[in-house]
């Protein structure tokens, strides 16, 4: 296994490389992890994939420490969200290990039927509880990290007609349904990272299910997550390659939305251009206007140095 370490943003110190190119193989990373499921009948919205970043995204949630990467191979996983119902994630990881970076998967929420009973899971952001009896969310940054990797899902409705509470989201909590209203608990936001160049959002919570009554779908979750179902229907799924959870079933139907994949972004300096490369085929490597290297993971796969 190749030497893999952490060094702070501002560290000179570095190494050569061949063909007279130096570079002292520092890079930024985001690593998302694979969204909760949504539980049905009424059920919490699935949690945020776990999300963990170097840069690019907002403070605290930043670790300020870059990667150090010598010549060699680097394993990617990317992990599956959730299948419906009340299913966790999956994680997600730049060089499994303890040298590497590892997001933990999303909770996923909870299912409910007769009474109720159960919580909504853990895991790097937490599914929401189901309604009836004031179920909990699951907690979130499960495994700890710093910074935190999620928050915790929302809280279920305490009242028999009530509804669930939203997935945790990287950014925020999910959500309580609010007593005596119909109205389930939003899954909690995800946040904004912009180091492919774009600022795009990733790990957000998904929406409690809503009661088939009130006709109301919960107010979806930002940044992947998916909407919680109204009336009758299902729950929406959690975006690909955002970590997204997935809604909350209606009290109609018994099926949840599934979680969104998890995604992994290497970003390097533009004199390691051509030091970089991907595979398989599937992933990608772009150059940013201001000629740094982007290396963009949606299936597992490896990472090479030269």
């Amino acid at each position: 296994m190749p030497l893999l370490s952490t060094r702070g943003a501002g560290s000179a110190k570095g190494f050569g490389l061949t063909n007279g190119i130096s570079w002292n193989g520092d890079v930024d990373y985001l690593v998302v992890a694979g969204g909760g499921s949504g539980g049905g009948n009424r059920g919490g919205g699935g949690g945020g994939g776990g999300y963990r970043a170097s840069a690019y995204g907002p403070a605290p949630l930043n670790s300020g420490t870059k990667l150090n990467l010598a010549a060699g191979s680097y394993p990617i996983v990317i992990g599956a969200g959730g299948i419906a119902n009340q299913n966790n994630g999956n994680p997600s990881s730049f060089n499994p290990g303890p040298a590497g970076i590892t997001a933990t998967a999303g909770g996923g929420g909870q299912t409910c039927g007769g009474g109720g009973a159960g919580t909504g899971n853990p895991g790097g952001s937490g599914g929401g509880g189901g309604h009836n009896s004031a179920r909990p969310g699951g907690t979130g940054n499960s495994p700890p990290t710093s910074p935190p990797q999620g928050n915790p899902g929302g809280q279920g409705s305490p009242t028999g007609e009530g509804d669930a509470g939203g997935g945790g989201g990287a950014g925020a909590a999910g959500g309580n349904a609010v007593p005596g209203s119909n109205l389930a608990g939003a899954g909690g936001d995800g946040v904004l990272n912009t180091i492919t160049g774009s600022p795009l959002g990733y790990a957000g919570g998904g929406g409690g299910g809503a009661s088939p009554a009130a006709q109301i779908s919960p107010t979806p979750a930002t940044y992947g997550g998916g909407n919680g179902g109204p009336g009758s229907a299902a729950g929406f799924a959690g975006t690909a390659n955002t970590g997204g959870g997935g809604g909350g079933g209606s009290n109609g139907s018994p099926i949840a939305g599934n979680g969104g994949s998890g995604i992994v972004i290497i970003r390097s300096p533009a004199v390691s251009s051509t030091r970089i490369s991907v595979s398989p085929g599937t992933n990608t490597k772009t150059t940013t206007p201001t000629g740094d290297v982007v290396a963009t993971f949606t299936v597992s796969g490896t990472l090479t140095v030269s």
